[in-house]
């Protein structure tokens, strides 16, 4: 898909004009943190892929997960979550907030988002999550993290695209592909769920996650101030012992 074109600013003053603040390019193309008014943005090889107006969900994102893990019976005592994604931090934040998290782990590949969050623009938004003591912020591709690391965990929140049919880069296309779901599928313990954040729904999506050996996959719709919903696809499976 080709990029979506940076927004440019309404037109009616200079004021109102974005300002690169940073500019990096990086193994997987450009990067760029910019601010227009009060919003921070992250552009990725042209394409507007988030910004700090508003974050509702993405903070959803987590929450979904831990309760998707509460009605479990029993759920997980010290639940694990990995975050694909480090963004403009507020899933990071969110999860940080609650103590039922046992562990965190972030995977970013970008060195400069990290950047913009340890001693950068960002870190207001990350709110100091970075220095949880639960919080692991591992830099690397996603996939080949799940592919390397025999660590699993109870929950995987992916936040990494607008979605899976929008991706950033074309090797992000794997991520999403049935290979790429069964990877993120074998990371989880048992009964684990993952959740997949959108800007846009795929009508397709939920048949991939199905194809992962997800059995139990349903999306839910976010409202957003302007334009069409943002989605969230919840994926697990259940155990043979659950489900006997």
């Amino acid at each position: 898909m080709a990029p979506t074109p940076v927004p440019q600013g309404a037109p009616h003053g200079a004021d109102d004009r974005p300002v690169v603040l940073d500019r990096r390019e990086g193994p997987h193309g450009e990067v760029v943190l910019r601010r227009h008014g009060d919003l921070l943005q992250i552009i990725a090889n042209g394409c507007f892929l988030m910004d700090t107006s508003d974050g509702a969900s993405e903070r959803l994102l987590v929450r979904a997960a831990l309760d998707e893990l509460a009605g479990r019976q029993p759920p997980p005592a010290a639940p694990r979550l990995l975050i694909g994604g480090l963004g403009v931090g507020f899933s990071l934040a969110e999860a940080a907030a609650d103590a039922r998290w046992a562990g965190i782990e972030v995977v970013e590949r970008e060195r400069a988002v990290v950047d913009w969050h340890r001693a950068g623009p960002l870190a207001a938004h990350s709110a100091g999550a970075l220095d949880d003591p639960r919080v692991t912020l591992v830099e690397a591709d996603l996939l080949a993290r799940l592919h390397e690391s025999p660590a699993r965990y109870d929950a995987l929140c992916l936040d990494i695209d607008n979605g899976p049919d929008w991706t950033v880069t074309e090797d992000n296309d794997g991520l999403y592909s049935p290979a790429g779901l069964a990877a993120c599928r074998a990371a989880l313990r048992e009964d684990g769920v993952l959740v997949v954040w959108s800007a846009q729904d795929s009508p397709t999506f939920p048949d991939r996650l199905r194809m992962a050996g997800f059995d139990r996959v349903r999306t839910e719709e976010v409202p957003v101030a302007r334009g069409v919903p943002d989605v969230l696809f919840l994926a697990s499976h259940q155990s043979a012992s659950r489900s006997a």
